[in-house]
């Protein structure tokens, strides 16, 4: 699987989303220099984190990704509220495989949850004989999880996670509200300006969109509100002036040394590579 294209997604007339994902996954990953992240020259802001690990836990996350797809095949005739429901247990014993491969280090939990929706929505939607298409993916996800923020953070009678906690003291509904609304950030900020031509130099820039604006519950977490308005003003004043390797290098240096990881980001560049290959 690493030996897939990093940069230029499948043809649409494949359309096999799971496989799609999983080289999206390895193309995020691979993607070099990449500001506070792991990548192939080092760990980011991250202590228990590498290059090694990330492949192993993708190699144990891509069989899930086709039970996600079976799954939403399967159910194709459930109402679209009933989703979340049956999904979840797949959904746990993929991050179960995670954290077994990785020794209980947490590298995908965002991206299994981003991209086993997308991935059940493709099967849906392929089941139901529906056009799949980067729009219909989704606006499936955001039917499927219609609610999730109100439910999950909003109503919640105690804040027992960092995302929970986060809305109730920020108001950022995380990776829930990016697949409630469809993943609008991606679709407004990234999508309209992609250039697969442009090759890692695109992908980076697609980063720098996404860190430019993404509410990203990882910063929050390890930085608060300054260190989320750091990144997006760095990003912001770097797409603005014009940007090369020297430049990321120098993002990367500074992110570290703030202990600043835009993973939320990360998990939307996988998401954006994925959409990419399919019609808009």
């Amino acid at each position: 699987m690493t030996g897939l294209p990093a940069t230029d997604p499948r043809p649409a007339r494949v359309a096999d989303v799971p496989l799609l994902a999983v080289a999206a996954l390895y193309a995020e990953l691979n993607l070099t220099p990449k500001p506070g992240l792991v990548d192939r020259a080092n760990s980011g802001a991250h202590r228990d984190m590498d290059h090694a690990l990330f492949v192993a836990s993708i190699n144990a996350i891509a069989p899930w990704l086709r039970v996600f797809y079976q799954q939403g095949a399967q159910d194709a005739g459930q109402p679209e509220r009933e989703m979340l429901r049956r999904l979840r247990p797949a959904g746990l014993a993929c991050e179960q495989a995670m954290f077994s491969a990785t020794g209980g280090v947490n590298t995908h939990k965002g991206g299994i949850f981003s991209l086993g929706l997308l991935c059940a929505a493709a099967g849906r939607l392929s089941a139901k004989g529906e056009p799949l298409s980067a729009t219909t993916l989704c606006m499936t996800v955001s039917s499927m999880t219609r609610g999730m923020v109100a439910r999950e953070l909003a109503h919640g009678r105690r804040a027992a996670t960092a995302g929970e906690r986060l809305y109730r003291e920020c108001g950022l509904t995380g990776a829930r509200g990016e697949a409630e609304s469809g993943f609008a950030i991606v679709r407004r900020h990234v999508l309209p300006f992609w250039r697969p031509a442009q090759g890692e130099r695109g992908l980076q820039q697609a980063l720098l969109r996404l860190m430019a604006v993404n509410p990203d519950t990882n910063l929050a977490s390890r930085g608060g509100l300054a260190g989320l308005r750091y990144v997006q003003a760095y990003a912001s004043g770097l797409l603005a002036r014009g940007w090369d390797e020297d430049a990321l290098r120098e993002m990367d240096r500074a992110l570290i040394a703030r202990n600043l990881s835009p993973g939320g980001s990360a998990d939307l560049l996988a998401v954006s590579w994925l959409l990419a290959a399919l019609p808009s």
